[in-house]
């Protein structure tokens, strides 16, 4: 990979790997969940907005047809990707620590390998290093059924000891967070593959922006939040969402898809040093050995199967790591 692709590989894995602490940085300073996803979503699709329009996605008239003739599917992955994860993600850590929920969504690939497989009935090859989506159907060997029971077991260990009380119920939606997480990229994969991704999220973004626009309004703070939670809001939509598109997006470019997924890896490691360093997060043994057991479980549960036959990569709009 060129000196240009590693650098923006580093960003990707700090971009999509410290929303979860401006997140909380947001949630701790009283902001209401629909209005973090409101200024996450509205900020983003404001900042990419003149991208589309200048021609960044390609020419915005055939891509607004290509919309209008996907616009379910476009429903679909919005829905399972960000109307309801963003919502759930940021309400669960309300009672959870930026550096769990960023563990727990850790844990995307190993479903999305396991229900991409439930999902299809003949095999197909996959392209290794590629999306849970590319996963779908491929005969899972040994290696990746460890890699699966490794991966779960950490995710036990991280969640068990959290299962009373208003810790339950966050884990519970951090569940149904890496499940829209995991089917999102199908939909995108099987469905989307000719729609322009730059034009994909923008929609996206949009939609959930309106869509959050009343529940915002019926909760906005009744005073200014201070200086750290807006520079935390300011950060999401922006840093994490619009330019983490663009160094994205690029990535793809420079690098391939299978190449550029690995920085889904990176992300966690971030999550947890941003919460200890920034949010006096404990590291605890118990964080430390459920991260080494999802790490090891997602590199040998969507890693490269030997004498496999290969196909051409589906660059998808999100691919494995969830835009969180």
């Amino acid at each position: 990979m060129s000196r240009r692709g590693w650098v923006l590989f580093a960003l990707m894995g700090v971009l999509w790997g410290i929303p979860y602490l401006m997140i909380k940085v947001a949630v701790e300073g009283g902001v209401a969940v629909p209005v973090v996803v409101f200024a996450r979503t509205a900020l983003g699709a404001l900042v990419l907005l003149p991208l589309v329009l200048w021609g960044g996605a390609g020419g915005t008239g055939g891509g607004l047809g290509t919309l209008r003739r996907h616009w379910k599917p476009i429903l679909a992955f919005a829905a399972l990707e960000i109307l309801g994860p963003w919502a759930l993600l940021v309400d669960a850590e309300r009672h959870l620590s930026s550096s769990m929920t960023g563990l727990l969504i850790a844990a995307v690939p190993i479903a999305g390998v396991l229900i991409a497989r439930l999902a299809e009935s003949r095999p197909r090859p996959r392209n290794p290093g590629a999306s849970p989506a590319e996963a779908a159907g491929e005969r899972l060997d040994a290696g990746r059924w460890i890699g699966l029971l490794l991966g779960l077991a950490g995710v036990a260990v991280l969640a068990v000891p959290h299962l009373e009380g208003g810790s339950a119920w966050a884990i519970g939606e951090m569940m149904l967070v890496v499940l829209g997480y995991s089917i999102a990229p199908m939909i995108a994969a099987r469905r989307l593959g000719e729609v322009p991704s730059l034009q994909m999220t923008v929609a996206c973004l949009t939609l959930a922006a309106l869509v959050y626009a009343g529940p915002a309004a019926a909760t906005w703070p009744a005073s200014m939040p201070d200086g750290k939670v807006l520079a935390a809001l300011a950060g999401l939509g922006i840093v994490c969402t619009a330019l983490a598109f663009v160094v994205f997006f690029e990535l793809i470019r420079e690098a391939g898809t299978s190449r550029a997924m690995v920085f889904t890896y990176v992300n966690p490691a971030v999550a947890v040093s941003a919460g200890v360093l920034f949010l006096d997060e404990p590291l605890t043994g118990t964080i430390l050995a459920a991260f080494a057991l999802i790490l090891c479980g997602s590199v040998l549960a969507t890693g490269r199967r030997r004498n496999a036959d290969t196909v051409r990569p589906v660059e998808p709009v999100q691919a494995a790591e969830p835009s969180t």
